[in-house]
């Protein structure tokens, strides 16, 4: 059973270990404050959003047209 031994150990050495802990700890941080903008965003925000390109692509598609039929 000398693996299971090795393993034990190993796993010893990790758990002490505690590099990265800070790195780890900012990006759940991060992550706390960015999931809730998310999910606002695309609850009550994506309709606006998509209306402002869609009016936006819409304004560019006609202004194409009219350039390419010579009006003005």
């Amino acid at each position: 059973m000398p693996t299971k031994s090795r393993f034990k150990r190993l796993l010893a050495q990790l758990h002490r270990d505690e590099r990265g802990g800070v790195s780890l700890e900012t990006i759940l941080i991060i992550g706390a404050i960015a999931l809730p903008i998310l999910i606002w965003t695309i609850k009550f925000g994506w309709p606006k959003i998509r209306n402002y390109f869609d009016r936006g692509l819409q304004n560019l598609e006609n202004n194409t047209n009219n350039a390419t039929n010579g009006n003005n």
